[in-house]
């Protein structure tokens, strides 16, 4: 009979074990929550810049339109 594994999850702030069905999962407590807030907060997280693209680089042009006039 195979055995299911535990999964242990752990506070992203402190690294305590956290209950998966608390109510301020996934952290341990209230203030490890806030915490992580004030760092979002403050700008100290920041999700990096896309990377471009080469293509990005070169741009295409569209057709010019003639003109009946001339």
């Amino acid at each position: 009979m195979a055995r299911k594994r535990k999964l242990t999850l752990s506070c992203p702030m402190c690294k305590q074990p956290v209950a998966s069905d608390g109510a301020d999962f996934p952290f341990c407590s209230e203030r490890c929550r806030l915490l992580d807030l004030g760092k979002w907060a403050s700008g100290e997280y920041r999700i990096p810049a896309p990377i471009q693209d080469t293509e990005d680089e070169f741009s295409v042009e569209a057709p010019r339109r003639r003109n009946d006039d001339e």
